[in-house]
């Protein structure tokens, strides 16, 4: 994906970016369900973001609003030609890493357990029934608590909306809050499939079809 109204983000934001992220997942009822002690989530959510940020740095899109971070968009454009040997490589890198912080955090193993358990709410592995390469995955779209209802969500899905619309891409998320799929609906998105395994839980599988 392109952008030439939104920030790219570098890796030298990332500090800001993981108090981001923690600030708005720290409620997230998937991560209160992974990791339930709040003491717990407070310690091990950046680690994870860390994670998270550098293997997205390397294999997808990250932007923002404006360099002062107040939102952030992560997106991988599935139509883009990429190295499989890199991405998985990054990717079984930033499993290992996260599993050393999971033991760290937690040495009961209860969280790393839970981790375990809860792969299919990690994953969006949901998107091979697609069988859509020319598609947009959205994995992250947060707004700082403080800097809600100002527009800015609005601002990162529009210009997502134009870029698959231009280039005639599904988009496709996922999300665990039920309070954001009527949000989701309202840009045109549809429910494709719940997941719901191991946890009283509910993944939301959310299409929006080619424009």
């Amino acid at each position: 994906m392109e952008s030439q109204s939104l920030y790219r983000v570098q890796k030298t934001d990332f500090p800001k970016l993981e108090r981001l992220l923690t600030a708005c997942f720290a409620e997230d009822p998937l991560y209160v369900k992974l990791i339930p002690d709040e003491d717990t989530r407070k310690r091990l959510m950046p680690e994870l973001f860390e994670c998270d940020l550098n293997e997205f740095f390397e294999t997808c899109e990250i932007f923002a609003d404006s360099r002062e971070l107040n939102s952030v968009l992560v997106v991988s454009d599935e139509s883009e030609p990429y190295n499989i040997f890199q991405y998985y490589l990054t990717e079984a890198m930033a499993s290992l890493k996260t599993d050393e912080y999971l033991i760290k955090e937690d040495p009961s193993l209860k969280t790393f357990w839970n981790f375990v358990r809860g792969k299919d709410y990690l994953n969006s592995r949901w998107t091979d029934q697609l069988h859509q390469e020319e598609r947009l995955h959205i994995i992250y779209l947060a707004v700082a608590p403080d800097m809600q209802h100002h527009g800015l969500a609005d601002l990162l899905m529009q210009e997502a909306i134009r870029y698959a619309d231009t280039h005639r891409l599904m988009i496709s998320l996922e999300t665990h809050n039920p309070g954001n799929v009527a949000m989701y609906q309202h840009y045109g998105f549809k429910v494709f499939g719940i997941v719901e395994k191991h946890f009283e839980l509910k993944q939301y599988c959310m299409i929006r079809e080619i424009q």
